[in-house]
């Protein structure tokens, strides 16, 4: 290979055909669970949340088909990453988001703990197929759990969700139409995951770069895409639990439900390479920590936290950028945001919980 041009074109349609069959997946599964008379709520917490994660599981199954461990185990991390810091970021940006739905609350100790697993299994160097095992049945037990507690989520609650799930018209043809997007939108889905990991792996050989990295950047930016429509458009139309709700419900499908099954799909395993435990993995659970003093005691994502989390963001691709790279000052940009700016930033969330939980119990009285 003398130039980039045919991994940078296979990785453009990729994600194109990513993007048009996680939207056609969304939609004719959303429009089949609403025949089915599943409450808007879930629909919003797991359909979507699966449509928009859909990416992420071809990209990971396909990388860990052809032996990509570090690729697959970068594309869930980076997403996850983006998914906090880069789409509610924005989201937040876009207009404050308030976090009203118990259900929503809730899932956030879940993602923390499903986060602290996949670092417990990659200790040994790799998720192995009993182990994938598990993540699966966890995802179907939350399923289940959701399923029950959405039938108890207030009627406005549900309401907030409703455009998650087209009107449900009970006749034959819809059922098919609906059909043929979901098959439509998973051909689409495994062209996309295909040409997308063949270009990054490609450009990742030809520069010499850890397919980690790829897999952390530019991989994990291009399945995330359907969670950044997704969200923003949310946020925009005020439909607050759903913008939140789909960031929280994908970032735990990509654990336990990618992670799952890229590691059975793979005889052998996922590899979990040291540069992940030290460095993708610890992020993905700081970022889900973050998010428990704004979701438990705020309720809301103000524009300021918004606007830190998109400049952490920022931070961090930068220092991968340069680590990847070989900058001089990659080290010494690594130790400022983890010696001084994180702890700052953990001191900060800290008195602003405090105050929201003062403010509460005053005005309780």
């Amino acid at each position: 290979m003398h130039d980039l041009s045919f991994p940078a074109v296979s990785i453009g349609a990729g994600l194109i055909f990513l993007v048009a069959g996680g939207e056609l997946l969304v939609r004719g599964a959303s429009a089949l669970a609403a025949l089915l008379r599943i409450s808007p709520l879930v629909i919003g917490l797991t359909v979507v949340a699966f449509g928009t994660s859909a990416p992420e599981l071809a990209v990971s199954v396909q990388a860990a088909s052809a032996g990509s461990g570090d690729l697959a185990v970068g594309n869930l991390v980076g997403s996850n990453i983006a998914n906090v810091l880069l789409i509610l970021g924005l989201a937040a940006l876009v207009a404050p988001i308030t976090v009203s739905s118990k259900l929503v609350r809730f899932d956030v100790p879940l993602v923390i703990g499903a986060s602290l697993l996949l670092l417990l299994f990659g200790l040994d160097g790799a998720v192995d197929v009993r182990e994938g095992i598990l993540l699966l049945g966890l995802l179907g037990a939350y399923n289940v759990w959701s399923i029950r507690q959405g039938r108890a989520e207030s009627e406005a609650v549900q309401a907030a969700f409703g455009n998650a799930a087209p009107s449900a018209d009970r006749t034959e043809r819809t059922i098919l139409v609906n059909i043929s997007l979901v098959i439509l939108g998973l051909v689409l889905l495994g062209l996309g995951a295909r040409w997308l990991v063949d270009g990054a792996v490609a450009i990742a050989r030809f520069m010499g770069v850890q397919e980690l990295v790829i897999g952390l950047t530019v991989v994990a930016i291009g399945t995330s895409r359907p969670e950044l429509v997704t969200t923003i458009v949310a946020s925009l139309r005020g439909q607050r639990d759903l913008a939140v709700g789909n960031v929280v419900g994908s970032n735990l499908f990509n654990i336990l439900g990618v992670l799952g099954v890229a590691s059975v799909v793979a005889t052998n395993g996922i590899p979990v390479s040291q540069a992940a435990l030290a460095l993708g993995i610890p992020i993905m659970i700081a970022t889900a920590v973050a998010c428990m003093p704004i979701f438990l005691t705020g309720h809301s994502i103000a524009r300021w936290e918004g606007g830190l989390f998109f400049l952490y963001y920022l931070a961090y691709m930068t220092y991968l950028v340069m680590d990847a790279t070989g900058h001089s000052d990659s080290e010494g940009f690594g130790l400022v945001m983890t010696g001084f700016v994180m702890p700052l930033t953990v001191v900060t969330l800290v008195v602003c919980t405090l105050r929201a939980s003062h403010a509460r119990a005053a005005s309780s009285h």
